[in-house]
């Protein structure tokens, strides 16, 4: 008798577990999209020609995109959705930084990103719009850092890349991403966010 109540005992201790396992599993669940990638350590320049590098970033959530003030498809948008995103953070007291990386550099100098930045309104306290490297160097740093496709042909003005968003953790690893050119994945990230930030 008091060694079938001890299975019992021991039965219920193990299911109790398996619970909480799974009630703590969930919450993480809902962010989970199997993306753990560190990101490289850079150095560039932002729309006021001051020096950003990860190590600013350090110990904050950052969102992440990848943009040029040339493009005449996506790239509007995306900012636009940005910019929507950064004031539903701020609205909602969310303490998380925007950085958006240019993949056209030669064309995009400090000057050229704020005239466009400016036509979203952008709030360039908690908002940087770098450049500063070669365009060799920000195809590599998007492909090895968020496995994001940048390429350039040569005598061609537009630039392909990827359209993701991507939430970065304080200790500089990209945990997931999201569709910039939808205004619904928007909700998304801040829900994330606020989930991220409880």
């Amino acid at each position: 008798m008091f060694k079938h109540r001890k299975i019992i005992y021991g039965l219920s201790l193990i299911a109790i577990a398996i619970l909480l396992a799974g009630c703590n599993g969930s919450e993480a669940s809902e962010i989970d999209s199997e993306i753990n990638i560190d990101i490289e350590h850079f150095e560039y320049t932002n729309q006021d020609e001051e020096t950003v590098t990860l190590d600013d970033l350090e110990g904050t959530y950052w969102v992440a995109n990848f943009i040029f003030t040339n493009c005449n498809t996506v790239c509007p948008p995306m900012t636009s959705n940005m910019a929507n995103l950064q004031q539903e953070a701020e609205d909602q007291d969310l303490d998380v930084r925007f950085v958006s990386f240019s993949v056209d550099p030669e064309y995009d100098d400090p000057d050229t990103l704020k005239t466009f930045a400016n036509q979203f309104d952008a709030d360039y306290s908690n908002w940087d719009f770098l450049t500063g490297y070669s365009q060799k160097e920000i195809e590599s740093f998007a492909a090895s850092s968020f496995k994001l496709l940048v390429s350039k042909v040569d005598g061609h003005d537009q630039v392909s890349h990827g359209t993701s968003f991507f939430i970065v953790d304080p200790e500089g690893t990209a945990i997931n991403n999201y569709s910039g050119t939808s205004s619904e994945e928007m909700d998304q990230i801040i829900d994330d966010l606020n989930i991220l930030l409880d």
